[in-house]
């Protein structure tokens, strides 16, 4: 076959450090337009970007040979040096790690609408809550002693 055909979709889930409540409604258009301005210079499609207060969730399609880790630490340290420098943010942070999700095509409209509802979804659970259920849900093992830094 000479050609590579792939379709790979990632939910990408990070919040701020220690979950502080730093996107406030002025950051947040701009920072999520940002985040998905990264993810184009990178080489990925974003497909939905949005969040609360204290973390961010990112549908993106990514090429085969991007490294999702390399990925999301271009992310975070772009968006934090962008807050910091152009937004006048010097205690802006993000936490350590991440969750990055396999998504299937045929659930794409889903999570992309999940991800555009995060506002009313987040008046029912907290970002710790809604990050156990998808640990849970894809069967992802983790030790809660190490999830929160």
């Amino acid at each position: 076959m000479p050609r590579t055909y792939t379709n790979l979709l990632v939910h990408v889930i990070f919040s701020t450090k220690q979950r502080t409540r730093q996107i406030d409604a002025e950051l947040s258009t701009k920072l999520h337009g940002y985040l998905s301005g990264i993810a184009k210079n990178c080489g990925c499609k974003p497909f939905a970007v949005n969040g609360t207060d204290d973390h961010v969730h990112l549908l993106v399609g990514v090429k085969p040979d991007t490294s999702l880790s390399d990925f999301v630490r271009k992310l975070k340290s772009s968006s934090s040096k962008w807050v910091h420098q152009e937004q006048a943010r010097r205690r802006f942070a993000w936490q350590l790690g991440y969750a990055g999700l396999s998504v299937s095509k045929s659930n794409a409209s889903a999570v992309c609408r999940y991800i555009a509802d995060q506002e009313r979804h987040h008046k029912r659970m907290t970002f710790q809550q809604e990050l156990i259920a998808f640990l849970k849900k894809h069967e992802i093992e983790y030790d809660e002693r190490y999830i929160w830094e």
